[in-house]
C-alpha cells in the first residue's frame, strides 16, 4: 500500500511519469521504499531546500502507521 500511495504522489509532480517506478525493501527494522525518477525530475521531486521529500516522507511516515519507513530518491541510472 505504501508503494502504490508514494508512486501516485510522485507521478503528480514529475514530467516524465511513465519513468517512475517504487521498489521496496525489507530491513531489520523496516522497509526502505527507493524512489527512481527521470534525471530531469530529480530536482522537482526534491523541492526546495528539500521541502518536497520531506513532505513526501511525512506523509509515508504516518501512513506507515509507526512503522519504519525510509524513503530514498534516486535517478533512474543511479546503481544502488
Amino acid at each position: 500500500m505504501l508503494e502504490e500511495a508514494l508512486e501516485h504522489l510522485v507521478k503528480g509532480i514529475v514530467a516524465n511519469s511513465e519513468e517512475v517506478q517504487v521498489r521496496a525493501k525489507r530491513l531489520r527494522k523496516g522497509k526502505v521504499l527507493e524512489v527512481r525518477v527521470h534525471p530531469d525530475d530529480l530536482g522537482k521531486v526534491i523541492g526546495r531546500n528539500g521541502r518536497t521529500a520531506k513532505a513526501l516522507r511525512t506523509v509515508i511516515g504516518s501512513l506507515a502507521g509507526g512503522r519504519y519507513v525510509r524513503v530514498d530518491l534516486l535517478d533512474l541510472h543511479e546503481v544502488r
